[in-house]
């Protein structure tokens, strides 16, 4: 009796603001099982389940989640709506819920209820989230992809790159990583939208993390130590498949002793300069624009595959050529004696692939292959990252914004006033500078040497690109073609000083722009396979493609 009388003294006790012992405790209970009651029904509206209750998630972005590497993976780690969509830190998680009341007003509403109105509504619809995720810093995504836990040797070296500028300049995985899960609708912005939408936020920059600071001294040490020993790495690899050299033809150094680089050029489609710098189509016209990188610093490697997204039309073409190579391995050398360049070129034969749309399948029924190749130095705009890509352009003969009655060949941008990147048509054939303005670019060296060989007619051809091709004027080059054992062998011969117009005088002390191309199975126009630009050099361990003393 006592022990219950003193119980109850002691939960009417009082003992915070007036309040007993017993009614905190019943209070306190209250909280536990209101706080548990909502918890648990908050994380309910966090399950796949609750996500894709209405028919209009379920019937469109839940069907394209279900394609992506979010749902299924090799890991069997699905990211679930909530995953990227919910924060998981508790105050950004409500602030979050009582943003979505505006959904479910939405819902009653019937805002998004048929296929057509979500489609209308899907840019909006994305934004919003891109808007979100670029405000946090992408957090939801790297509660999975962590900076610091990446490995940059299992990336590719495009990745890398892009990594490495996000960290450096403050951008954000968004910024790159949009339509993963869900249809993509980055195309329908402009380029404007686009560079407002993604430009870096210096708040989101951070220092390399360790790991990387490591790894990128690793590779460029590596570098460096194959650069160092071209002749040692070329002699050391498999020559079985590539036809060799019996020595010195006249004239010709002996090729046997020049080391060899095999470079793959690739079909290109229409991938014009102006598709490369439209950041809608082309992803890394954010780094080649901003970070100054070349295009051979983001896609030496993977040229085989670009070629084969282009040349199956899945990318970047409207007429694709069934039975097309995407890409062709070629053996380059280079040489000089002090007074010539020599070069030679190796690739394996390829069997006849008619073109459906020409009649008799052959383009240039003349010549089986011709072989161009492109010099400069970096004076003109886009060589130095770019290479011959430069003179591609969207409005030349064969691309899709060829003007009608026009037959627009090669230039590059110094010789045009304006070229429109976004607005079509793109390019600027009609935008042309005045004579004089052209002929002083081409007395300071603003151009693009070009040497071309046709294999079936045997003729060489020396000329430049300027406001247009040109294939005359200037001092010569001998061109030599011969097939051996299923490959095709190709020589350049070419003095190294010029005093001819669109001629590019070579210094050894100096590095060149170098590009070439190669018009198989009697191709033509564009229907080429072409290389990325590379620097070439002499006696320089250091270039790309480094022509030896002999």
């Amino acid at each position: 009796m006592a022990h219950s009388e003193n119980k109850r003294r002691l939960l009417s006790r009082k003992v915070l603001f007036g309040a007993s012992i017993g009614s905190a405790l019943f209070f306190m209970m209250l909280g536990v099982f209101f706080w548990g009651g909502f918890n648990t029904a908050m994380e309910a509206t966090n399950t796949l389940e609750f996500c894709i209750s209405c028919h209009e998630m379920e019937d469109t972005v839940y069907q394209e989640y279900k394609e992506t590497v979010h749902y299924n993976n090799r890991s069997g780690v699905r990211a679930a709506c909530s995953d990227c969509h919910v924060p998981d830190p508790w105050v950004h998680k409500i602030v979050r819920k009582v943003q979505a009341t505006k959904e479910l007003w939405g819902k009653m509403t019937g805002s998004i209820n048929t296929p057509e109105k979500f489609e209308a509504k899907r840019l909006q619809l994305a934004m919003n989230e891109w808007k979100r995720m670029k405000g946090s810093d992408s957090r939801e995504c790297r509660n999975c992809h962590d900076w610091s836990t990446m490995d940059p040797a299992g990336q590719k070296k495009r990745s890398r790159s892009q990594h490495v500028f996000a960290m450096e300049q403050g951008q954000t995985c968004i910024d790159c990583h949009k339509g993963i899960a869900h249809k993509s609708v980055r195309d329908q912005l402009s380029e404007e939208q686009i560079a407002e939408l993604e430009k870096p936020d210096a708040s989101h920059s951070r220092p390399l993390p360790a790991r990387w600071v490591t790894f990128l001294a690793e590779e460029e040490s590596q570098g460096q130590q194959a650069a160092s020993a071209p002749a040692v790495a070329a002699a050391s690899a498999p020559a079985a498949a590539v036809p060799a050299s019996s020595g010195s033809s006249e004239g010709m150094p002996d090729w046997a002793a020049v080391p060899a680089r095999q470079i793959t050029v690739f079909y290109p489609g229409q991938t014009s300069m102006e598709w490369a710098l439209n950041g809608s189509r082309h992803g890394g016209a954010r780094v080649y624009d901003k970070a100054g990188d070349r295009c051979f610093d983001c896609h030496e490697g993977e040229e085989a595959d670009m070629g084969a997204k282009m040349v199956s039309g899945d990318k970047a073409e409207e007429t694709p050529i069934p039975g097309k190579r995407p890409g062709i391995p070629v053996d380059v050398q280079a040489a000089h004696d002090g007074e010539h360049l020599y070069m030679r070129f190796v690739w394996p034969e390829t069997e006849h692939s008619p073109v459906p749309f020409v009649d008799g399948g052959k383009m240039d029924p003349e010549n089986p292959v011709k072989l161009a190749v492109m010099l400069s130095n970096d004076d003109p705009e886009q060589a130095g990252q770019a290479g011959c890509w430069g003179t591609c352009h969207h409005d030349a003969r064969s691309m899709p914004d060829t003007p009608d009655g026009e037959q627009v060949t090669k230039y590059i941008a110094e010789t045009r006033t304006d070229i429109s990147i976004r607005s079509e048509p793109r390019g600027g054939w009609d935008k042309r500078k005045s004579d004089e303005e052209i002929q002083a670019l081409l007395a300071d060296g603003t151009f693009m040497d070009l040497l071309r060989f046709n294999a079936g007619t045997g003729e060489s051809e020396d000329g430049y690109v300027l406001a247009d091709r040109v294939m005359e004027g200037g001092q010569g080059v001998e061109f030599s073609a011969e097939q051996q054992d299923g490959f095709w062998v190709v020589t350049m011969k070419r003095k190294l000083d010029s005093d001819q117009p669109g001629d590019l005088s070579l210094a050894s002390d100096q590095l060149y722009n170098i590009g070439f191309a190669i018009h198989d199975d009697y191709s033509d126009s564009r229907f080429h396979h072409v290389s990325l630009g590379f620097k070439l050099g002499f006696d320089n361990p250091g270039a790309e493609i480094n022509a030896v003393g002999m």
